[in-house]
């Protein structure tokens, strides 16, 4: 048997994304893929409490001293093959970037490269995706660089926004999405699936295998 993926997920918050990808590698499906490592950006966030309950080693960020050099041992000892972040709200440093570039990605709650960038993140976002008028939003898997939300885009889920729509509501429906694809994501990566080749993500199978989409009563089969 080969040998687990490693993941080390850091997180900001209430840890959602991260209790998805613990509950679907468990089992059956541990053999695929192990999280061995949960950071969180300041102590007593909810993703540090579900981290100890799955008896995955948790982590704080100091607020003091040298941040890069502590993610960077941190990630070091985690032996992590793929880094998440799943709610991370601040900039990775570049060298930590650099070092995991191809085996570090993000998930964000729109439909990147819209409502992306600084100070877009949780609430926000949906904000300012109901304020635009936008008749759709969804989630958005993406490979981490040194910029807010801009790195090579993965998979994405849409999600209509509807009529009747605030923040709150879509954010619900948002999140829904988020803790289905963001696992899928994790396990493709296991498989080989895709990867980052010369700034372009390359699949090695459909994403959306056989999958068919209905407009206006015709369907289109990929």
């Amino acid at each position: 048997m080969p040998e687990p993926l490693s993941v080390a997920v850091m997180a900001s918050g209430s840890g959602t994304n991260l209790q998805a990808i613990l509950d679907r590698f468990t089992g059956r499906d541990s053999a695929r893929v192990e999280v061995t490592r949960v950071i969180g950006s300041r102590p007593g966030i909810g993703a540090l409490d579900r981290a100890a309950r799955h008896g995955v080693q948790p982590s704080v960020l100091p607020d003091v001293g040298d941040a890069e050099s502590w993610l960077g041992s941190e990630l070091a000892a985690s032996e992590a093959d793929l880094v998440v972040l799943a709610g991370w709200l601040k900039l990775v440093p570049a060298a930590i970037v650099r070092a995991y570039r191809g085996r570090m990605i993000n998930i964000h709650p729109a439909l990147l490269p819209a409502f992306g960038g600084p100070g877009m993140y949780g609430h926000r976002v949906h904000e300012a995706v109901v304020r635009s008028g936008a008749r759709i939003s969804g989630a958005t898997v993406h490979f981490v660089d040194e910029i807010y939300d801009h790195g090579e885009i993965i998979a994405q889920w849409p999600v209509p926004v509807l009529e009747d729509d605030d923040a709150e509501r879509l954010a619900g429906r948002v999140l829904d999405v988020e803790h289905r694809l963001l696992p899928a994501v994790v396990g493709a990566f296991a498989e080989g699936a895709f990867r980052l080749d010369a700034g372009h993500v390359r699949w090695t199978r459909p994403w959306f295998p056989g999958e068919a989409f209905e407009m206006n009563g015709t369907y289109f089969t990929q």
